[in-house]
């Protein structure tokens, strides 16, 4: 199970570098249109700063160092980021092939699992036969 939870936590590094490099390259003006209105700060900035994170938080998952402490902040990027998908599902805003309110809105549920992957990967959540400890490397 642990190979599994490894693998795991690679795949999801790997997933999130290439998410940031497309933040900073080819889909840029698409994730500016996911950024919310309210949020004061440039959507061009927000794009380039949330893909530096993705890139450095994929590089931190597929170091396997601190795995703990990673998976807590990757969870809770998710999490920070999940208004942005809310956005454009409430507003209609066409991105990524999701041109529709039914793809927008079924978009919505991919950001849990997404937050789950973060924290079982990262063994947060550990087998029952293990003591329960919240930071441990």
């Amino acid at each position: 199970m642990k190979n599994i939870r490894i693998a795991g936590q690679i795949l999801l590094g790997a997933a999130l570098i290439y998410a940031g490099i497309t933040h900073l390259t080819t889909s840029r003006l698409e994730f500016q249109a996911q950024v919310p209105t309210w949020v004061p700060l440039s959507a061009d900035f927000v794009v380039l700063a949330s893909g530096v994170v993705e890139i450095c938080l994929g590089i931190a998952l597929a170091s396997l160092q601190y795995r703990r402490y990673v998976g807590w902040i990757t969870a809770a990027f998710f999490v920070a980021i999940f208004p942005g998908n809310i956005s454009q599902y409430i507003n209609g805003i066409d991105a990524f092939g999701l041109d529709t309110d039914q793809a927008r809105l079924i978009r919505l549920f991919f950001q849990p699992p997404l937050v789950l992957w973060a924290l079982w990967a990262t063994g947060i959540f550990p087998r029952r036969d293990q003591k329960r400890q919240i930071f441990r490397r």
